[in-house]
């Protein structure tokens, strides 16, 4: 099993804490940090914007990547959400056996 880290973000803590618990309770998550507001600048649509943002860090295993990226589309309110994808080469590995536990969906 592969950990993974996929960041995104919200435009406020209430979004960002609905979809953490949704990632938590479906067990597609070990752990959601939901995480100070933030300032983004960015392009968009041929302009330069820029707005408060709470990002998220999401620990799980890659091979949930597509269900997380799904939800997070389904939950998000804005047109094209960030959803990236982080390999995590190497960590505590008791922490990273606690997200594949975590993680691992049984019938």
């Amino acid at each position: 099993m592969e950990t993974v880290l996929i960041i995104s973000n919200f435009p406020n803590k209430k979004s960002a804490m609905l979809c953490a618990e949704a990632l938590i309770d479906q067990r597609l998550a070990a752990c959601v940090n939901v995480l100070s507001p933030c300032a983004s600048v960015y392009h968009w649509q041929g302009k330069i914007e820029s707005t408060d943002e709470v990002p998220i860090l999401i620990k799980t295993q890659r091979q949930h990547y597509d269900l997380v990226e799904q939800l997070i589309k389904m939950m998000h309110p804005y047109e094209l959400p960030e959803v990236i994808l982080v390999p995590i080469q190497t960590g505590l590995p008791a922490y990273l056996q606690w997200v594949t536990d975590e993680t691992t969906i049984t019938d």
